[in-house]
Parts: C-alpha cells; sequence; structure tokens
C-alpha cells in the first residue's frame, strides 16, 4: 500500500524538521510512502527544509489558497493509494505512526483514518482538554459519524476522488468530506495509538479566530445549530470549573488560572460569532479566516 504525506505550510520552520525527521524514522519501508508539501508562501526557511529532506513542493498563491483547496491540490500531486494529511506543525510520537494509521484500510470498509492528538509542554491547559475529549487514549470501533481531523489523518484515494475536500469553507473541510462519505456507507476509524504531538503558538486573537471561522464552516456543515449568548455563557462556565477542577488535581491551578479563563473565552465568544457571521464574506473577510496567520 502506497502513502502519500501531505503537509500543508506556511512559515512551518519551528517544527517541520522535527516533522520530517519523524517521517524519516518511520518503520514503513522508504519505498512505500512519499512527502508531499503545500506551500502558501512561506518567508522563512519552510521551503529549504522540505527540499533538504526530498519532499515535492506545490505551491499555492496566498489569493487562491483555502484548506480544501491546498490539501486537494496536494491530493492530485500525490501518487499513493492512501493519502496521509499531517499539520506541518505536529510532530509523530514515535516511529510507528505512519504504519498504525494506515493499517486499518486493510478492511474495504475503512474509507477515512484519524490519529490521537496531544499537546506539547507548552500547550495552553484548555486545549489539552480539548485533545483528551476529541483524541481518547483508547481504541473504538469503525465510527458511523462523521468526526476526523486533518492535522492527523489519512484518506483512501478513491474515497478523496469522489469527494474531494469543499474548497470554500473557512475551515472543517475534513468533517464535510467525511459527512458525504458515511452517509454512503464509507466508515472512519480512529487509531489511538497513532499519536502526534499537535503544537500550537497562537495569539488570544487568532485562537478566536480559529473558532469563529469552524463555527463559521459548521453552519454550512450542520445548518441546524445555533448558538445562543445563553448558550455561550453555560458552556463557558461548564468548562471553566471543569478545567480549574483538572487543573487543580494535577496540582498546576495557579500558573493556568487566567490562561484557562481567557482560552475557554476566545472559544465561545468566537464560536458564536461564527455562528451568526452572515454567509457571503467580503474578499477582506475571506484573507482574514482563510489565511489566518
Amino acid at each position: 500500500m502506497q502513502a502519500s504525506l501531505i503537509i500543508r505550510t506556511l512559515n512551518e520552520a519551528r517544527y517541520l524538521p522535527r516533522l520530517l525527521q519523524a517521517v524519516d524514522e518511520q518503520t514503513v519501508e522508504r519505498d512505500q510512502w512519499e512527502v508531499v508539501v503545500v506551500d502558501s508562501g512561506s518567508e522563512d526557511n519552510t521551503l529549504a527544509i522540505a527540499e533538504s529532506h526530498g519532499a515535492k513542493i506545490v505551491h499555492i498563491p496566498r489569493e487562491q489558497f483555502s484548506f480544501g483547496h491546498s490539501l486537494n491540490l496536494g491530493c492530485e500531486a500525490a501518487q499513493g493509494d492512501v493519502l496521509v494529511a499531517i499539520s506541518g506543525h505536529c510532530v509523530p510520537t514515535n516511529p510507528y505512526w505512519l504504519a498504525r494509521l494506515i493499517r486499518p484500510f486493510e478492511d474495504p470498509s475503512v474509507g477515512v483514518t484519524y490519529g490521537r492528538q496531544v499537546g506539547g509542554p507548552e500547550t495552553k491547559f484548555s486545549e489539552t482538554r480539548i485533545f483528551d475529549k476529541y483524541f481518547p487514549n483508547a481504541p473504538t470501533p469503525s465510527q458511523n459519524t462523521f468526526y476526523f481531523n486533518n492535522a492527523n489523518s489519512a484518506v483512501r484515494r478513491t474515497v478523496w476522488e469522489k469527494y474531494r475536500f469543499d474548497e470554500q469553507l473557512t475551515g472543517l473541510e475534513d468533517m464535510q468530506l467525511g459527512k458525504r462519505a458515511v452517509a454512503d456507507g464509507w466508515n472512519i476509524q480512529y487509531v489511538h495509538n497513532a499519536v502526534v504531538y499537535h503544537y500550537h503558538h497562537e495569539s488570544w486573537g487568532q485562537v478566536k479566530r480559529r473558532f469563529e471561522r469552524e463555527a463559521l464552516a459548521l453552519r454550512e456543515i450542520m445548518p441546524e445549530l445555533h448558538l445562543k449568548v445563553s448558550d455561550v455563557g453555560r458552556y463557558w462556565t461548564a468548562a471553566l470549573l471543569s478545567d480549574y477542577s483538572h487543573a487543580l488535581r494535577q496540582r498546576c491551578l495557579w500558573g493556568n488560572f487566567h490562561s484557562i479563563a481567557l482560552y475557554r473565552f476566545c472559544q465561545f465568544y468566537g464560536s458564536w460569532r461564527g455562528n451568526h457571521i452572515h454567509r457571503r464574506l467580503s474578499h477582506k473577510e475571506k484573507e482574514r479566516y482563510f489565511y489566518p496567520r
């Protein structure tokens, strides 16, 4: 089974060397995988790093960027039977990551897999709690739900060719493809032991904007979801109490007290804004949502 690793990059020189080194150390034979980097205008050493590891590089102009479009370009340039998406700021935790992520495709009913994500030492406390919620350290059966996450995932090529990633969404292009695939009978398999560190170094404004654009996309995928101001208040309070309780048990509450409140505020206020933004975006707004950095 041939695999193509597709990495979307924009100024990812901080973690890309670790990512590509970890890829080079995978147990899957070298002639069984390739790396395709889709770069949207990096101004640091990202391209030089990718070239030094023999990656195939695809360039996308800033004005043409969207999350789905960049990933579709990478899939078009790839040769593999399995299309593996990994973020440029994610790093596999061990040399078995790739083998474990693609193994479920031996079952012909599996169309998509996704692996576990964990935070690093500098990850905000509340984000580690979100990782724990959506990526538990426990196996689950094939799902008939459509959730998966392109920071650490793989799609059967024939599935991608049929559905492709939506190029107009401001995020969650993975869930949109998953929804269509599951509706046609494909299974999505969570692989709890295919683990990556997911590093975010975002300002509070970037955190809010990330949740905002994901909520804007989710409105297209699940239009029945409506977020009220009262919902924001309830969810923020519940999340604060839960995070504070866990931080207290882990004896790290004092150092994370303010960041927990700020992170959860950005999460739920951003989600509320995204749920209420008018559907038609101006060119300036598209730049803001599609090109968040």
